[in-house]
């Protein structure tokens, strides 16, 4: 029982000193967060080639991008744009019945707000 309790004692000591060191200057609401400045890349070689960021480890390299035709058919028929307007939307179909339920609870949201009590 006092080895679990040494180790959850532990924990909470070290715990308590990583929120210490990231907390930084204190403002008038407690402690301010300093903000992370990330690194951009510049090489405009590496950009073209390669999807920068891709890379979660410490070792290792960006994935290399493959030419357009190791791609599937599908992915360049994705659509990028807005969705189209409910009238284009055939109602026969799931996304139809989808969208207007979306709609009709935007249209209730808004009109409660407005609603005096």
């Amino acid at each position: 029982m006092a080895a679990i309790t040494w180790i959850l004692f532990l924990n909470c000591i070290t715990v308590a000193g990583l929120g210490s060191k990231k907390a930084g200057k204190l403002g008038k609401l407690g402690p301010v967060a300093e903000k992370i400045v990330l690194p951009v890349e510049t090489d405009t070689e590496k950009l073209v080639n390669y999807v920068c960021g891709s890379n979660i480890l410490k070792q290792g390299q960006d994935v290399q991008l493959k030419p357009d035709s190791e791609y599937p058919d599908w992915l360049w028929s994705l659509r990028l744009t807005k969705p189209p307007p409910l009238e284009e939307m055939d109602p026969n179909s799931i996304q139809y019945w989808r969208r207007l339920r979306k709609l009709n609870n935007q249209r209730q949201s808004r009109l409660m707000k407005l609603r005096k009590y």
